[in-house]
């Protein structure tokens, strides 16, 4: 049997536990995961593609999967069905958090497969405690001096209050 290698893609700005909620999820479906961080300069990412990759590497590094999953971090700035068949993928693995999601998410499941019908993707539910994060809340709540401790990481949180320019020193520990 061959192993299923499956890419979750997105620009982890910054990466959330609802991110790795999905992530952890995700191992349980394939064999091999590769955590996809996306350029997409449109967006206007608040970290750069290297300090993505690098906040998603730390935290994939921090992580155990009891399955022997392997996961590894990638960054792409190429059309997402070349670097999924980059990457030998068969599956792309999504997160949904709402049903305002699925709209989203089935066009573009639907245009990946006009694209490279060979290629599935697979959706998985957001848990109930995550349902409710995305980064472009966990940016403005930041941005505006708010509490995002229990939205992400402390790892990450500290990324988020250097970038901000808050003290760390007072909220370290």
């Amino acid at each position: 049997m061959s192993e299923r290698t499956g890419v979750y893609p997105g620009t982890f700005d910054p990466i959330t536990n609802g991110h790795l909620d999905i992530i952890t999820r995700a191992t349980r479906v394939v064999d091999h995961l590769i955590v996809g961080v996306a350029g997409n300069d449109v967006k206007g990412p608040l970290f750069s593609l290297e300090e993505r990759v690098q906040m998603v590497q730390e935290e994939i590094a921090g992580m155990t999967f009891g399955n022997g999953t392997k996961v590894e971090v990638r960054p792409f700035s190429i059309l997402l069905m070349n670097f999924v068949h980059e990457c030998n993928a068969k599956v792309i693995l999504r997160g949904l958090r709402a049903v305002s999601d699925f709209e989203y998410e089935f066009q573009m499941a639907a245009m990946n497969t006009r694209i490279c019908g060979d290629v599935e993707t697979v959706f998985l539910m957001a848990s109930e405690r995550c349902q409710f994060i995305s980064s472009r809340f966990v940016k403005e709540i930041g941005r505006l001096g708010g509490d995002v401790s229990s939205f992400v990481t402390p790892r990450t949180h500290q990324h988020l209050l250097r970038r901000y320019g808050f003290n760390t020193d007072a909220t370290a520990g």
